[in-house]
């Protein structure tokens, strides 16, 4: 019997499909797991065991330490004189003189810038005159009044003259003192902005003096703090013209009048300014301790270990064991946090390879160097 070609590729067809549907079916059945022969040499590990035995966390400690912390304030502000003065004549004249140096030292009383006084000499000689002639009328008189030769209104006369001459010598001497512009107290004078036979206007600025031995700061604090302020507490003053050092000050003064706009109270305070280091109008930088808290516990700020929920703890060392303990901080000064709650002064606490760390695991305490090395 002859097949027919389209039937035998019909055929062929059906049976590619039935071959295709027992490799797919085939494919889904398990394996058969093979059989291990277990020997005493490797005994099946069981969950749990070895960790009794983890080699310890090889980590840095630290003491909790007792020091002194400050609640403080931080400002800026600026520097002023301790007392300023521009010197500015009281009347018109050409200066015939000036007795100082720019920038030198100068002492209360001495002579700055003296203006031609011709004028004002004559008039006080002519004054003094005239009382040296009062003297000798009132003497005679005093002397014919004793004798009877003079009546008690001839005295009295004599009297008035003397007095007047004396006046007219204090007032031709106060003229001429106006040409003779003097320091008011100790300092440094500043920067001449006249020279000799310059014709000077009374009002007229002629040079400022500076008393700069002791220096006022003035800064400003919001009125927040208002409370806590007290004259006479300490200050921390620093600036860049000389960076890296510290002054101490002292708060002198509290102004009474808070600033309604910027709700900020303005401060006054003093410090001493030994070798003229510092100058009037720097910018510094303060820092007004509030208060002074002795012996409280302190650890390192890398100490502390954040945890959800605005948590911190620390690692306790504990017999070779770290223990987690929370803590509650306070002020922070130099690298350094304070306890308000937590391990007490003389704990150690891990300061370096908490991440290994949980709390009751074993610890191996190593110097620095040995925890950056086991990190890496």
């Amino acid at each position: 019997m002859v097949i027919r070609r389209p039937l035998l590729i019909a055929l062929s067809v059906v049976g590619l499909l039935v071959l295709g549907a027992y490799a797919w079916q085939a494919s889904r059945l398990p394996l058969v797991p093979a059989l291990v022969e277990r020997t005493p040499a490797s005994p099946v590990a069981q969950p749990g065991a070895g960790k009794t035995g983890a080699a310890p966390v090889a980590v840095e400690v630290q003491p909790v330490r007792a020091r002194s912390m400050a609640d403080d304030v931080t400002a800026v502000g600026s520097l002023v004189s301790n007392e300023s003065v521009v010197l500015r004549p009281e009347v018109a004249g050409r200066i015939a003189e000036i007795g100082f140096r720019d920038g030198a030292p100068v002492r209360k009383g001495e002579v700055l810038v003296a203006f031609d006084a011709a004028v004002q000499r004559a008039e006080l000689q002519q004054a003094q005159a005239s009382l040296s002639l009062a003297v000798a009328n009132h003497r005679r008189a005093e002397d014919l009044f004793a004798r009877k030769f003079v009546s008690q209104s001839g005295l009295d006369t004599a009297q008035s003259q003397l007095e007047a001459a004396k006046a007219s010598v204090a007032l031709a001497q106060a003229r001429f003192e106006r040409t003779r512009i003097r320091t008011p107290f100790d300092g440094i004078a500043g920067i001449r902005k006249v020279s000799v036979g310059d014709y000077i206007k009374d009002g007229e600025a002629l040079v400022n003096v500076e008393d700069i031995a002791t220096l006022k700061l003035d800064f400003r604090l919001p009125e927040l703090y208002l409370g806590r302020l007290q004259v006479g507490q300490r200050l921390e003053v620093t600036s860049d013209v000389l960076p890296g050092e510290r002054f101490d000050a002292t708060l002198d003064a509290i102004d009474p009048l808070v600033d309604a706009q910027g709700r900020a109270v303005q401060l006054r305070a003093r410090l001493a300014n030994a070798g003229n280091r510092l100058r009037p109008g720097v910018f510094v930088r303060v820092r007004l301790i509030l208060q002074s808290r002795p012996e409280v516990p302190v650890v390192p700020e890398e100490a502390l270990v954040a945890a959800p929920g605005n948590i911190q703890f620390v690692y306790r060392v504990d017999e070779g064991r770290a223990k987690r303990v929370e803590v509650v901080t306070g002020a922070r000064r130099g690298g350094m946090v304070e306890l308000v709650e937590g391990p007490a002064v003389g704990d150690q606490v891990v300061t370096a390879g908490q991440l290994k760390l949980r709390d009751g695991a074993a610890v191996s305490i190593v110097p620095v160097a040995a925890v950056a090395a086991a990190a890496d």
